[in-house]
């Protein structure tokens, strides 16, 4: 096991975890709240720009900024792209027809597909055993999920089920490409990504939506646009960073286990949705699956084994 690994979480160091788990899981409600109101393409685009600006505001130039920015804008373009503007816009298209929770559910399969990405685009990333288990045990999670979808004759469209998987993928792709950003301060990663992505999605918003023919949204909408971008996305992200720091990407990375449940807590108390139990079902196995994924647990069962003997 190496350094990150051993690092433990703290009482302090878990509270924050929690606290990140449940404003993901709440990006997922307030993009539910706000999307009958804004189309996708422009909700994606008030998020990330919303987010890139506060993040400016919060680096006031700091960490070098400006010179990452511009030596690396190419990079910062690539990564906004697979990271924040692809897989936002297909998990909010996802979301014109879905729910919170299930969207969700769908999109914690990302450490599963970045596992199978890392394996084939990377040398020290290859599947083992338990890697292999725990993807299987996520996708059979995910077929689980989808399949109802695809066979009944329900009013949710199967494309709209499958967005969250394919933005989850894109994800997976974004992790692999994250590497060459080791070099960079990661609020600085986050700020070039989202300015970047910023950037890609102000002409799909102008050319596919024409936000100057929209009615202005409710303020419960607006309300919701802005605790997505400010504390989901800006906020979020210095949070995320600060919990690495502390407690390396291992640990941080359990947070992804924690993101469904408050959405769907969420929108149970909110949205008045309900979850069935084929839905219960996946995400308990792709749940599963990062438990392996994680190894840790199994790791403790080994050790207790040595240790008894």
């Amino acid at each position: 096991m190496n350094a990150v690994s051993q690092q433990k979480m703290t009482t302090a160091t878990w509270l924050m975890l929690l606290l990140l788990g449940l404003i993901w899981g709440g990006s997922f409600f307030f993009a539910r709240v706000a999307i009958p109101h804004v189309p996708p393409f422009t909700l994606v685009f008030l998020r990330l720009s919303i987010a890139a600006l506060a993040l400016h505001i919060y680096l006031h130039g700091n960490l070098d900024i400006y010179r990452h920015l511009a030596a690396n804008w190419r990079s910062f373009l690539a990564l906004g792209l697979i990271n924040n503007a692809v897989p936002h816009t297909l998990i909010f298209l996802g979301q014109t027809h879905i729910g919170a929770g299930l969207a969700s559910i769908l999109n914690a399969t990302t450490p599963v597909w970045t596992v199978i990405i890392a394996n084939r685009l990377t040398d020290d990333e290859k599947l083992t055993g338990t890697k292999l288990a725990g993807c299987l045990t996520g996708l059979l999670g995910t077929i689980v999920l989808i399949g109802p979808s695809a066979l009944s004759t329900s009013s949710i469209p199967l494309w709209a089920v499958c967005l969250p998987i394919l933005a989850a993928v894109s994800y997976g792709f974004a992790g692999i490409y994250g590497k060459r950003f080791k070099g960079i301060p990661a609020p600085v990663t986050a700020t070039g990504q989202l300015t970047a992505s910023s950037i890609i999605m102000l002409p799909a918003s102008l050319l596919i939506d024409h936000p100057w023919n929209l009615d202005m949204p409710p303020v419960g909408a607006l309300a919701a646009i802005g605790a997505l971008a400010l504390i989901s996305t800006a906020f979020a992200y210095i949070l995320f960073f600060r919990i690495m720091a502390r407690a390396g990407a291992t640990n941080t990375s359990l947070v992804t286990l924690l993101v469904p449940p408050s959405a769907i807590l969420l929108g149970a108390l909110f949205l008045d949705e309900r979850m069935h139990a084929t839905d219960m079902a996946g995400m308990a196995l792709i749940g599963l699956g990062l438990i392996i994924l994680d190894g840790r647990l199994a790791a403790r069962w080994s050790n207790a084994s040595v240790t008894a003997k």
